[in-house]
């Protein structure tokens, strides 16, 4: 019999423009890559999650993002096997009835992110959410979690969910969100609930010349490449386990598919770890000459800039500067400059397959043998032994859990 003819159809309801929905498609594909299960998937050609018409789709079964109120409805009757993926909740009257469920942690999500911000020795924090909404849901139990966190611990609440992202009111937007940062006691860590909130709050620092990470140290929440390539300071983010959920929502299906029946199974996913980077490394430093200075260094230093140029910045002289640094961090600007790049182009070398002439450049060295160098004189390896050693260790995120 042909592969078309026993092949169950299973449709994917997910919105793939998202980098959560697409890690949980992707942890789907590895299930059944690893298991050589015959599933012909549906998913939109355009990423975008399409309901009209679901509930009378001629299918074996399907798997959906149930942090969508609009899927919720759409599924709610489905005599279809359904596996729910999303969020966690606090109140277990809020999980669907009837259906196996596989979740993000919220609490752990969120208690990664602030022991993280405690461990860089911070004693004040605050949340940037969404808008209270029924598809904001799981933002609402990040909430939830950052208030039972900081109860526990004792330390006020700050949680600012600022507007929904429109064009018209983006203005508005901004300069509210400006506004609630100049108002927090500084220093302050800042967990938002997605790295696409998080960009905004890097962007409305930069904008209010808010030193990131010594005034506010942020971390965001999904590990999105695309969020990192559009800051200027790289961005620390919690890594969402939403690979093991897309195998595990796979494997339930699979055992539905055969004739199990799950109609109460809750399985939660814990995330991953953090992708530490320069956007939460915090240090406490009593001159404000070397912090707005290593705030210009950290958004500049891969463009070439020079001492000089550091100095202008923050108004006072190259010897002043200097002698500043010297006695807060005990290394030159220029050492410091050379370290961000050097920082930048170890990141690189470890997430990309880039030649070492394409990294050089984006790091700001004057030529791939003067990287090589630094790499030699700094780390005792070339940027090919780097590479080729982190390729062969666990991961980043395994490290930092």
């Amino acid at each position: 019999m042909s592969r078309a003819q026993t092949a169950h159809r299973i449709a994917l309801l997910f919105n793939a423009n998202k980098i959560y929905d697409r890690e949980i498609i992707t942890g789907i594909g590895a299930y059944l890559s690893s298991t050589r299960v015959a599933w012909d998937l549906f998913l939109e050609e355009d990423f975008l999650c399409r309901l009209d018409g679901i509930e009378h789709w001629q299918g074996d079964g399907i798997i959906a993002d149930f942090d969508d109120p609009a899927v919720c409805e759409s599924l709610r009757r489905s005599p279809l096997p359904v596996v729910a993926v999303g969020g966690s909740y606090e109140d277990e009257r809020d999980y669907p009835l009837g259906l196996p469920y596989v979740a993000t942690d919220n609490f752990k999500l969120v208690r990664l992110a602030y022991d993280h911000l405690i461990e860089a020795g911070l004693q004040r924090f605050a949340l940037y959410s969404l808008p209270t909404a029924q598809g904001n849901r799981w933002a609402q139990e990040r909430e939830k979690a950052f208030r039972r966190l900081l109860a526990r611990d004792g330390f006020p609440i700050e949680i600012y969910q600022g507007l929904a992202t429109s064009a018209p009111g983006w203005n508005s937007s901004v300069e509210q969100l400006i506004a609630w940062l100049e108002g927090l006691p500084k220093p302050v860590g800042i967990i938002a609930v997605t790295d696409a909130r998080a960009r905004q709050l890097m962007q409305a620092c930069l904008m209010a010349g808010i030193s990131v990470p010594q005034e506010v140290a942020l971390i965001g929440i999904d590990n999105d490449p695309l969020a990192r390539t559009l800051t200027r300071i790289p961005l620390s983010s919690v890594i969402q386990g939403a690979e093991e959920m897309g195998r595990t929502a796979a494997h339930l299906l699979h055992q539905m598919l055969g004739g199990v029946r799950l109609p109460a199974t809750r399985i939660l996913v814990p995330p991953v770890g953090i992708n530490v980077l320069a956007s939460s490394q915090h240090e406490a430093l009593n001159s404000p000459y070397v912090m707005r200075a290593r705030h210009y260094i950290r958004q500049y230093a891969c463009q070439g800039i020079k001492t000089e140029q550091v100095a202008d910045y923050v108004g006072v002289s190259r010897s002043s500067l200097e002698g500043y640094f010297r006695r807060e961090l005990h290394c030159t600007v220029h050492q410091e400059i050379l370290r961000f790049k050097l920082d930048h182009a170890c990141a690189l070398l470890a997430d990309h397959d880039l030649s070492s002439a394409e990294i050089a450049i984006r790091c700001g060295f004057t030529s791939p043998q003067y990287m090589h160098a630094v790499f030699k004189r700094e780390l005792g390896c070339t940027p090919r032994e780097y590479q080729e050693r982190q390729q062969s260790t666990p991961t980043l995120a395994t490290r930092t859990q």
